[in-house]
């Protein structure tokens, strides 16, 4: 796996101001490999390490060359559930200049610029370095989703412009990408266990997946991506947890308590075995491979509620990327996704004391960093986070 000299560098100032187990632990972590995030129009071309053609002529010059994990995150209307990371690319442009998600349409010109000015960028990054350098992709990290879990919800699946953003930008992407580089391992995100986990959504899902006819050109799906639900153990059978002789097994541990609403999901192992089922009776000869996001899945009981997501207070790196996992079969990876390091969104005022534009309520929950006296606020989403990056080394579990 590629290690990115730019993730050891954003390390050093955390590193230089720690102490003790902190500080060994997060410099054990400039060593670790990181996906990196295809998250602007300005990360795909240039040279150097902060950009994707940068990366893969690194990458290249190894011996033998690394594989290098990018995430394609830029539809336009991005993060439909959520303010704090969305995107540069809009159907309709409020006066600000970010997206208007009360405007409806076909989002024909989010799409066209979509296209032009991102994909058909990192295709062609992709055919110069094709067959020279292995290359994997997550794509798009919580669009299908949304579109499963908030089909009314005005911002997402009730916005006729998201809905075509979404569907339309993803099938391009999947199709081009194929088209010149089908040697690519391609990942869908999937979301997590807790999120689509439960029977009719994982149903919803694959569901959606058919629609858009792009599974042969996928190598499989990608989990927990920038999340923090349980790696843990897998069961027998991905619904061995829902009968009530199994509850004590040590696969059925249930922090988030899914369980007990009919999600047999009660972890990203057994989330990766209902994906395998679902998709095997859904959709003809699909067998997906997972990749699991395990940059902060050290600790697993930290939350008062699994559905808080933003700057989890007492989170720990977890797993290091390996490909030695425990259905190998079936999980291709466990992987750093989410760079370790990086917020997920803002508190209401930023560290310099401004307001934040991106502000997300999700992100003062009871549970983020940032909504307890004493703690300090948080940057935007993808900006450093010198605290939590701490927190995350001081609890890790690798």
């Amino acid at each position: 796996f590629y290690v990115n000299p730019s993730y050891a560098a954003s390390l050093h100032p955390s590193i230089a101001t720690s102490e003790g187990r902190i500080k060994a632990t997060l410099t054990e972590m400039q060593t670790v490999p990181t996906a990196y995030w295809l998250s602007s129009k300005a990360r795909v071309l240039g040279t150097g390490t902060d950009y994707m053609e940068g990366i893969l002529a690194d990458a290249a010059s190894k011996s033998p060359p690394q594989l290098v994990i990018f995430i394609v995150y830029n539809l336009p209307n991005r993060d439909c559930g959520a303010k704090a990371s969305g995107g540069e690319i809009c159907c309709t442009y409020a006066p600000n200049g970010r997206c208007d998600f009360n405007a409806t349409g076909n989002c024909a010109a989010g799409l066209e610029e979509y296209r032009s000015q991102y994909i058909d960028n990192i295709v062609d990054v992709l055919r110069k370095f094709v067959g020279r350098v292995p290359i994997s992709l997550v794509i798009e990290p919580d669009s299908l989703p949304n579109l499963v879990t908030r089909k009314t919800g005005p911002r997402c699946g009730g916005n006729s412009a998201t809905v075509a953003a979404y569907r339309q930008g993803i099938t391009y992407a999947i199709q081009s990408i194929a088209a010149v580089a089908p040697q690519v391992a391609m990942y869908l995100d999937a979301g997590n266990s807790a999120w689509l986990g439960g029977i009719q959504h994982t149903s919803d899902f694959v569901a959606l997946v058919r629609e858009l006819g792009v599974a042969q050109h996928l190598h499989g799906l990608a989990t927990n991506v920038a999340a923090y639900q349980p790696l843990g153990i897998a069961c027998p059978s991905y619904d061995w947890c829902l009968r009530s002789s199994s509850r004590n097994d040590p696969c059925c541990a249930d922090p988030c308590g899914v369980l007990q609403r009919g999600n047999p999901s009660n972890n990203e192992a057994n989330y990766a075995l209902h994906l395998k089922e679902a998709f095997a009776k859904g959709i003809s000869g699909f067998q997906p491979h997972i990749i699991i996001d395990t940059g902060r899945t050290g600790v697993v009981n930290m939350r008062q509620s699994c559905s808080n997501w933003c700057n989890i207070r007492g989170a720990g790196v977890g797993v290091k990327p390996t490909a030695s996992t425990q259905r190998p079969q079936l999980i291709d990876a466990y992987f750093w996704l989410k760079t370790p390091g990086e917020s997920d969104g803002c508190t209401k005022m930023l560290p310099s004391g401004m307001p934040c534009p991106r502000f997300d309520s999700d992100c003062a929950s009871v549970d983020s960093i940032g909504s307890r006296g004493g703690e300090p606020r948080a940057p935007e989403a993808g900006q450093w986070f010198d605290y939590q990056v701490k927190q995350l080394a001081e609890n890790a579990d690798m």
